[in-house]
Order: structure tokens, then C-alpha cells, then sequence
């Protein structure tokens, strides 16, 4: 069946060099550049037929719910979607080759929006009439239309977008300048596919419904709406390919995220827990699935078909049911195993090391006292913190007391250990200063339950900034300081997490001392992946050693200058540690709080089993691998989410669909070992069609953005990009050739699923960790890679696509928050005020001429004109309407997000703004890198050029 996709305007096609497409460089990868899901050669694409068209046509095809739109582009002229447009008699020039096009530059701030005034774009869900092949749609009336034979209309002028030849790809070769050919014509934006639209229609043809997941391969609500969508894992695509041919043709990954300690809210259930006393959880003989709604009952409920591999079993005798006349067991609905998605066992022993109980975990805070530290008061901060935060260390479900013990280490060249024992009056402290072989001086006293020792450990707290008020030492160590709390960890037999706090790069002599290794000079070269590859040896073995204890590491580093985040980051980000970097302490106390109290499990074993057919193939996230099939983390919290992509090992049926369970094994914060499972049902298909209409946006580019930042370690930046840009417009093509219905090759059409894919990659493109400019940090671009890599769906597409959410316009009465607009400066107005956020950072934008009203009630000073120039620090809290909403809407943004965000307030045309204008991803980037729209126009070129 032949579908119509989202079509976009003749202007995309036109393929002249020099047009807003990307540098000749930009094109095919070399055969040799594999990674991820992509690396076969490119695949021949014979043309769809294609007629000479030069105005928008579209088709509807409402049985497949695809979506289209239409519209003619004229100099601040455009037709807004849902518009009805007049049919007019055909004029010479309807005939004639498309129109060049050209990006003439937004327009001024303040300006009026190219829309006409008070008339917005319908939503992209209702289409508008269709025009008859061959005729010109015109614009509504009261609008200028195209020019007739003979009358002039002058060019829009030289001036587009800066040209930056040379940068990143975006900043193209011969600017408009140099383009010859008939007066250009305008684009609108509001007519190309734009996030904050989908979201909305999304929320408004979803909202409020309770996401049931009884139904095999249903594609979920988008993230960003808080419906009880799933949480625990998202796919890429929910109907997979029936076989490898068309998986490999169509290039789209298969992959799922999956988050398996993410939050329950608090208005649904927590996971059920299952006990099977001591014969232990069921599970099938051949493959090692476990119990799940997959397995089919049979012979009067005495074996079971498995729904993985197809083994029959035998039902335990303690299990056994009586089927219904429907072929289920009678306690179909008592047990959570054989009725819900996700649930949880209690393991027995064999489930344990040496098959005996874990022991409750421990945390252990090591805490740098070199001379910076001390100077500028962190460490008196931390000690402060801690002697309240540890009332918060996380507890059991319903239990009493607190199971966790703490330990406390502070160091600089050499490290110190404290006897914090409640029977003491007073720390005693031990100091090891041969710290290439590191051990624990004492186990009795180190570890302790806090409640029995606070007084002593206050005291020890009270004392640390005095002891060390007179310290000159301003080397530290690293790789010891892990390897004592590993020691400490293995001493008590327990799992456990390490918070270091760390401000400088480890010089002093020691194992694992590093040394400044950056190089600008390396940016763009082949080398520049060697910048973020991890500095090997001690820090390896470390990384292994922790794993099979189960420690954790967290890491907080406090830099003023280059620390080698790649290196120290390392450990971290292969335990299921988090790594934060602040240059204030304002974050850092919100940070540390929400990393002591989140809910999290140690000593983590997680496998994917598949149904026949498919397997897990790659694996990309905060974790270890000793083997291709378990993944390890020494510890698993609600923020860590890992990436896994599947592959064809046979052909998937479409009756039977594609099956698979996440089972992870990890320890509880009170020492209790269990199983929890997760498991997801898909459909199969022989037709691209269905696979295209099931596909999900926010978890593709999850994948894309984890497996390039992967594939950087190993080849050129330049090559990754271009894999990226080659696979988006092969997926897109493969899409047109097979799926869509014949139409003129001027087209750009993109299936609905997928119709804001090419923002969120462009954005991807942007980041400061492909980006590859010398003005950008190699730390922070490090710090990016590092971040992505552990994120899950709902961060990666907030990270990608920031909302820019409009206050000077809200209605102060309402509880909601402001619908966004989209994150360009066209949206941005000279009387406004914006809040952007991206999950990282949050910026207030206030406009020149924001109403004195307006800032009077925000800032208590009369206008914008009273604010410094480098403009205000902090939002006031005061008593008004406005002041209230605005705080409101920052604290519901920041509790949905995983770490704190700073406030940055900036002034339109301070210089603070340029960090602002960065996050603005649909024009250009500041470091390089295209527009949304020339990006689209380039990718609508190798889409063309894939298909001829």
C-alpha cells in the first residue's frame, strides 16, 4: 500500500553548489567507516517517477494517519498551514524549473512574525484541502502573490546567514552572494516540522489517557508528556522488520533504552514484589527466561510453553493452577508475574556471592583538602552539608532503621582515615602515606551505622576545615584515593558507593598520576579523538576491580583549569557513577543531596533476553562487560538509563512478534538480593510502511547521539558526522522509494513518525562534543560525552531540542506552564521575557524592551536599565503574581530534571547572551554547524541524489 508522508517545499531540491548545503566534505563515508547500526555501502535507489512541479502538492491517506501540508513561499508571504488556497489559471513560469531559494536572515527582533498578525499555524494533525495535480496554489487573500510574467521584483539581497568557509559543515562554501538565477523566495518557518508542535499534538490527542500496556508493539505517548508512559524501556521502532534484508535496506536501528530503576510517580503503583521462597523465582530450562505474561500454559495447566525460545517446561508442583476455558490460569490476575510488564523476585542464595546474604551497602565520602579546596571554603561547605544530609541517606521500603554505613577520608598527596566508633569521645584519625600500596589502616570504627555515631562524627565534621586551615599542599592523588575505598569495601564484604570531591588534575607521584595532554592544535585532525580517549593502566584495572565489588564511584570535580575529565571520568562512567563539574557551589549542594537520597541498587547484573529470531547485539551506556551477553554495574540508579541495539539472526514472525525481557540482578539498599524484571512485546512486519509509522523520534536519537559519541573514541569527528548525515538520508529515502506515493523529486517527504527527526539530528551535530571548535574546552566537550552516555529518552531529547518557554505572555492564575515555542531567534520579541532550559542549563532572556511593569515585579527596580550590565545574579523572590509563577514554573522544571540547573539571567546584546544564543538549535550554530533549514535543504540533496 502506498503511503504519503510529510512533504515539504520545492526549495528543498534545488541542488546548485553553493547553495545552503554542506561542504563538498560532508558527503558518502569512506566503506571502511562502520560503527553502530550503520557502515554498509550505500544501496542503489532507482527514482521514483517525477514530473516538473514547482509548488507544493500533497496527498492525504488518513487510513495510515500520515500527515501533510502545503504551501507557496513569498517574500513575508507565507501561507499558514490550514489555510484554503485559491485555484489560479497557470502562468508561464508554473512550468518552468523550480526556483532557486535562498535564506534571507531573520528578521529584527521586535519585528512582526512572518505569519499574518493574530493567525496561527493550524496543527500539523488536520490537512488541508488538496490542490489538483499541475495547478498553483496561491497565497490567501489580501496577500501578495507571485509576481506575473514581466513585472520585476527585486532580489532579497546579498546579505543570508555569515558564511564561515572551512568550519564545521554549515558553514558553506559560496554564500548567497554568489548565486545567480530569479528572485529567491522566502521560507517560513512555522511551515517546516518543528518539536514543540509534535509535543503539543501529541498532548492533545493523548492527554489525560492512562497508557495501558496490554497491546502488543503500541508506540508510546512522546516524552515530555507525564502520562503513564514507559518508563523502563522505549524502542526505536515498536514493529521490527521481519527480516535482516529489510532491516539492513531500510537502515533504521533497532534498539531499545532501558531505564530499569526509573522513578514511579507517586500516584501509580510501585513495583509488585514476588516471593518463591526458597525453590526461587520460575524460569525456562533452555533459555534461563523468567516467569512473564509471554509463557503459555497447557496439557490442564501441568507444563508451560516458553514465549522466548519455545521450550516446553514443567510446572513446578508448588506452582501448579487449573487452566479456564480460555486456556489461563485461574490466578491469572493474583500474580504479577503473569499479568504486569514489570515486577520484581526476592533471590535465594544461589542468586549470591558464595551463596551467602550481601551485606548491607556503605558509603564512603572522601573529601580533597588541598590548599584550593580549603582557600575557597568548599570543604568547611561539604563538612556543613553532610552533618544534615546524612539524616536523609536512603531507607528500605518500610523499614526502621537505616541500614547504609559511612566512612570518611580526606587527602591531598597522602590520604587520612577516621575511627568515627560511637564509643569514642573524640575521631581518631590514621594517615597512610605510602600510597603506591594502598590499604586500610583499620576496620573496626571506619564503617559505621550514622545514627549510633553522630555525635562523632559531627564532631569529626566540626573539625576537618580547622585541621587542615594551614595547609600549603596543593598536589593531589586520585587513583589511590579509589583504590582505599575499594579496600575499605572489600574488608567489610559489602557493595558501596565512593563521593569523591575533587578540584584539580593528580600530579603528585603516585599510581595513576596524570599531566596535561591538552592539545588545540590537534582539533580537526586526526587526532583529536586521542583527546577524549581515557588514559589506560592503573585506571583500567581500577575500573574492573571496583565492578566485582560493586563500588561505585561518583565523582565531583570543582576545576578552575584542565583536569583531564576524559581520564578521571573514566571509572565513573563504567561503574554507574555520575560525574559533575560546577565552576559555583550554588548547584552543587542540590546536586549532592538528590545523589545521596535517589533510589538506586548495587552489585548489578543485567541480561536482555530476545524471542527467536533477533538477539542483543551492542550494548552503549554507564556499564561494564567482562562478555558479550551480561551487562555489569557496580551500581544502578533511576537516572542511569543503558542503550541496546539488536540484530537479525533469522526471520522474526509477524504472528508471533518480537519479544524480550530485561532482567536485572542487584542488591537493595538494605542488603536484600532481588530480581527485577522488565519485559516488551513488539510487532513483526514484511512491510517498511508499518516499521516508518511505528518508529519514535526521541529514542532513535538517543541511540544515534550514544553511538557516535562512542564511535569518536575510534575514528576522525569528521567521519562520525558524516555517517550521521549519510544515515539520516537514507532512512529518509528508503522511506520515499518504498513507502511513499509517487511524487516530483522536488519533494522533501518525511513520514510522520519521523518528520522532527532531522532537528533533533542537526542538533546532535551541534554539540560540543562533535562540534570540534578550539574555542570549546576539551574538558567540557569530554564532560558532554560522558553525560550523553548514561542519559536516558527523556534527557537526551530535552538536551537536544531545549524548550523556550514565553512568561511575559502567561496567564499568572494558571497552574500550567507556558506552552514552548521553538527554539529559534525568530520566536524571541524585543518586549519579552523567555526561560530556556536543555536539563543542563537555564537561561532567563529578557528582551530590551521589556514592560518596566514586568521587571518591577521580577527584580523590584523600576526598569531593565537598572539592572547591572552584566545583569543580575539571581531571581528575587518576592510578593507578587508574576514573581510567584515564575519561581513556581523554574521549581517544577528543575524536579523533572536530573541535576540542578544554575539560573543564568541574561540582557538582550550583553555579552552573556552569546552563551545563551548557543542553545537556540534551529539557526545556525555559534561554533559552526548548519540551520535547521539547510540542513534540511542538504540532507532533501542526498535524499535526491540516493534515489537517482
Amino acid at each position: 500500500m502506498s503511503q504519503q508522508g510529510y512533504v515539504a517545499t520545492p526549495p528543498y531540491s534545488q541542488a546548485q553548489a553553493g547553495m545552503g548545503g554542506y561542504s563538498a566534505g560532508f558527503g558518502n563515508p569512506p566503506p571502511q567507516s562502520h560503527y553502530g547500526a550503520y557502515g554498509s555501502p550505500p544501496q542503489g535507489y532507482s527514482a521514483p517517477p517525477t514530473g516538473k512541479v514547482n509548488l507544493l502538492l500533497l496527498s492525504s491517506d488518513l487510513k495510515n494517519c500520515e500527515l501533510t501540508f502545503r504551501g507557496l513561499f513569498y517574500p513575508h508571504a507565507p501561507l499558514s498551514l490550514g489555510q484554503r488556497p485559491m485555484q489560479l489559471p497557470q502562468s508561464p513560469s508554473s512550468s518552468a524549473a523550480p526556483q532557486q531559494f535562498q535564506t534571507s536572515p531573520p528578521p529584527a527582533m521586535g519585528h512582526q512574525p512572518l505569519s499574518p498578525p493574530g493567525q496561527q499555524p493550524s496543527s500539523f494533525g488536520s490537512p488541508p484541502p488538496m490542490a489538483t495535480m499541475g495547478s498553483v496554489a496561491a497565497p490567501p487573500m489580501g496577500m501578495s502573490g507571485p509576481p506575473g510574467p514581466g513585472v520585476h521584483q527585486p532580489p532579497l539581497g546579498p546579505q543570508g546567514y555569515p558564511q564561515q568557509p572551512g568550519a564545521f559543515p554549515g558553514g558553506f562554501p559560496g554564500g548567497p552572494a554568489q548565486m545567480a538565477g530569479p528572485p529567491q523566495k522566502k521560507l517560513d518557518p512555522d511551515s517546516i516540522p518543528g518539536t514543540t508542535q509534535v509535543i503539543e499534538d501529541d498532548q492533545a490527542k493523548r492527554g489525560g489517557q492512562v497508557y495501558v500496556t496490554n497491546i502488543r508493539g503500541q508506540v508510546p505517548p512522546l516524552y515530555g508528556n507525564w502520562n503513564a508512559s514507559p518508563r523502563f524501556m522505549r524502542c526505536t521502532t515498536y514493529s521490527f522488520p521481519s527480516t535482516a534484508d529489510l532491516a539492513k535496506q531500510c537502515k533504521v536501528p533497532l534498539a531499545a533504552i532501558i531505564k530499569p530503576f526509573a522513578n514511579v510517580p507517586k500516584n501509580e503503583t510501585p513495583l509488585y514484589i514476588v516471593n518463591h521462597g526458597e525453590a526461587g523465582p520460575i524460569r525456562c530450562n533452555r533459555c534461563k527466561a523468567y516467569m512473564c505474561p509471554y509463557m503459555q500454559f497447557m496439557e490442564g495447566g501441568r507444563r508451560y510453553q516458553c514465549g522466548f525460545c519455545s521450550c516446553i517446561n514443567e510446572v513446578p508442583v508448588q506452582y501448579f493452577q487449573h487452566l479456564d476455558h480460555m486456556g489461563r490460569r485461574m490466578d491469572l490476575y493474583e500474580r504479577p508475574e503473569l499479568s504486569l510488564g514489570s515486577y520484581e523476585f526476592i533471590a535465594t542464595l544461589d542468586y549470591c556471592k558464595n551463596n551467602k546474604p550481601p551485606n548491607p551497602p556503605a558509603y564512603i565520602f572522601m573529601i580533597d583538602v588541598s590548599y584550593n579546596n580549603i582557600k575557597s571554603g568548599l570543604v568547611k561547605l561539604i563538612c556543613e552539608e553532610l552533618k544534615t544530609l546524612l539524616d536523609r541517606l536512603p531507607k528500605e521500603e518500610g523499614a526502621e532503621t537505616l541500614a547504609i554505613k559511612v566512612g570518611f577520608v580526606t587527602y591531598n598527596k597522602i590520604l587520612h582515615f577516621y575511627n568515627v566508633k560511637s564509643a569514642l569521645a573524640q575521631p581518631q584519625m590514621m594517615v597512610v602515606s605510602d600510597v603506591a600500596e594502598m590499604f586500610v589502616p583499620l576496620l573496626d570504627g571506619f564503617l559505621v551505622n550514622f545514627q549510633e555515631s553522630r555525635a562523632v562524627i559531627n564532631n569529626l565534621l566540626d573539625q576537618i576545615p580547622d585541621m587542615f586551615a594551614e595547609t600549603n599542599e596543593s598536589e593531589t592523588v586520585f587513583a589511590p584515593v579509589i583504590q582505599a575505598g575499594l579496600e575499605a569495601l572489600k574488608a567489610a564484604e559489602c557493595s558501596g558507593k565512593l563521593f569523591i570531591f575533587q578540584s584539580s588534575i593528580p600530579t603528585a607521584e603516585a599510581p595513576g598520576k596524570l599531566k596535561n595532554r591538552d592539545d588545540k592544535k590537534l582539533v580537526g585532525t586526526e587526532k583529536e579523538k586521542t583527546l577524549f580517549q581515557p588514559q589506560r593502566g592503573v585506571y583500567e584495572q581500577l575500573t574492573k576491580d571496583c565492578v566485582a565489588q560493586g563500588c561505585c564511584v561518583d565523582l565531583f570535580l570543582f576545576p578552575n583549569q584542565y583536569v583531564d575529565i576524559a581520564t578521571m571520568g573514566d571509572v565513573p562512567s563504567h561503574t554507574g557513577g555520575s560525574i559533575y563539574k560546577y565552576s559555583n557551589f550554588q548547584q552543587f549542594l542540590s546536586d549532592l543531596r538528590r545523589d545521596v537520597e535517589k533510589s538506586i541498587g548495587f552489585d548489578a547484573i543485567m541480561r536482555v533476553r530476545t524471542g527467536t529470531g533477533f538477539r542483543a547485539t551492542d550494548f552503549f551506556g554507564a556499564i561494564y562487560m567482562n562478555n558479550t551477553t551480561d551487562v555489569e554495574m557496580a551500581a544502578v540508579d533511576c537516572d542511569k538509563a543503558v542503550t541496546v541495539e539488536f540484530k537479525h539472526d533469522d526471520t522474526l514472525s509477524e504472528e508471533t512478534g518480537a519479544v524480550m525481557q530485561c532482567a536485572l540482578l542487584y542488591t537493595t539498599i538494605g542488603g536484600q538480593r532481588r530480581l527485577r524484571i522488565h519485559n516488551l512485546s513488539l510487532n513483526c512486519s514484511s512491510q517498511l510502511s508499518e516499521l516508518y509509522k511505528s518508529c519514535e523520534t526521541d529514542a532513535l536519537i538517543n541511540f544515534f547521539a550514544k553511538s557516535a559519541y562512542r564511535a569518536m573514541l575510534n575514528q576522525p569527528l569528521k567521519t562520525v558526522r558524516e555517517i550521521l548525515v549519510n544515515q539520516t538520508a537514507h532512512m529518509l529515502a528508503c522511506y520515499r522509494k518504498n513507502c511513499a506515493s509517487p511524487s516530483a523529486a522536488s519533494q522533501l517527504i518525511l513520514p510522520d513518525a519521523m518528520k522532527v527527526f532531522p532537528v533533533y539530528m542537526n542538533s546532535l551535530l551541534k554539540t560540543p562534543t562533535l562540534v570540534g571548535s578550539t574555542e570549546l574546552s576539551t574538558d567540557d566537550r569530554a564532560f558532554h560525552r560522558l553525560l550523553v552516555n548514561a542519559m536516558g529518552v527523556e534527557e537526551t531529547q530535552v538536551l537536544l531540542y531545549p524548550r523556550l518557554i514565553p512568561l511575559h505572555t502567561m496567564d499568572v492564575s494558571s497552574e500550567a506552564i507556558p506552552a514552548p515555542v521553538r527554539c529559534s531567534e525568530e520566536r524571541l520579541s524585543e518586549s519579552g521575557i523567555f526561560l530556556l532550559e536543555n536539563g543542563l542549563s537555564m537561561f532567563l532572556w529578557l528582551g530590551q524592551a521589556c514592560p518596566p511593569d514586568l521587571i518591577q515585579n521580577l527584580f523590584n527596580v523600576p526598569s531593565l536599565g537598572h539592572l547591572s550590565s552584566e545583569g543580575p545574579t539571581s531571581l528575587p523572590v518576592l510578593d507578587n503574581a508574576h514573581s510567584r509563577k515564575i519561581h513556581s514554573i523554574i521549581s517544577s522544571i528543575s524536579q523533572q530534571r536530573a541535576t540542578s540547573m544554575k539560573l543564568l539571567i541574561v540582557k538582550q546584546k550583553d555579552r552573556s547572551e552569546m552563551l545563551f544564543r548557543q542553545h537556540l538549535v534551529e539557526d545556525k550554530g555559534l561554533h559552526g554547524g548548519a540551520s535547521y533549514m539547510d540542513f534540511l535543504c542538504y540532507v532533501h540533496r542526498e535524499i535526491r541524489q540516493l534515489l537517482t
